[in-house]
């Protein structure tokens, strides 16, 4: 499959249905096809209350599609968890789609009062945490492979009040166009 490409990303709260769609799309390629932990699905109750975050590929200011996603919720009183974080594989590249949905995780959590925030994060992924100022406090086997129980530290992310619209980051390889579009000679040759 041949991916487009964008001009830039914005990463935000799903707001509209084919966000939503597209975000458990990409866990289940990633989850089930790509790393085979689930068979068929990731889906599960707590999908039901959590908040899910998108990073979506833009071109002239329109979001076309779902290349990263995570997902937060509200455990008890103020302690937040984030869990399912995947970036499509042809995007990986792009190289801040991941930190900027986790970068978004915490500090929405965070301005709707949360005072403690943990995800257990497949460890192969622990390095780029403690990077974002996350420590491990404990190891777990969980679907048959190892994970790091991590907790953020909050003073590292400050309080997002707009999560709906979140953050935006410039596409690290964009296209650049050396021919002009056939359409647009004919046009130009019919005029004169």
């Amino acid at each position: 499959m041949k991916y487009p490409d964008f001009s830039d990303y914005t990463i935000k709260w799903a707001t509209l249905p084919w966000e939503i769609e597209q975000a458990y799309d990409l866990r289940r390629r990633v989850f089930c096809q790509e790393q085979q932990i689930f068979e068929q699905d990731d889906l599960d109750d707590i999908d039901q209350r959590a908040r899910i975050l998108v990073a979506l590929g833009n071109n002239g200011g329109w979001h076309q599609q779902v290349v990263g996603t995570v997902r937060i919720h509200e455990e008890g009183p103020n302690l937040w968890y984030g869990s399912r974080l995947a970036v499509d594989p042809e995007f990986r590249t792009q190289g801040q789609l991941g930190p900027t949905l986790i970068r978004l995780a915490v500090s929405s959590a965070h301005a709707l009062g949360c005072q403690c925030f943990m995800a257990t994060v497949q460890q192969k992924n622990e390095p780029l945490f403690k990077r974002m100022k996350w420590e491990t406090q404990e190891y777990q086997q969980i679907f048959g492979h190892p994970h790091a129980v991590m907790q953020a530290d909050l003073s590292a992310y400050p309080p997002c009040h707009t999560p709906n619209s979140g953050f935006v980051l410039r596409a690290r390889k964009q296209h650049q166009h050396n021919q002009f579009w056939d359409g647009w000679l004919a046009t130009e040759t019919a005029a004169a």
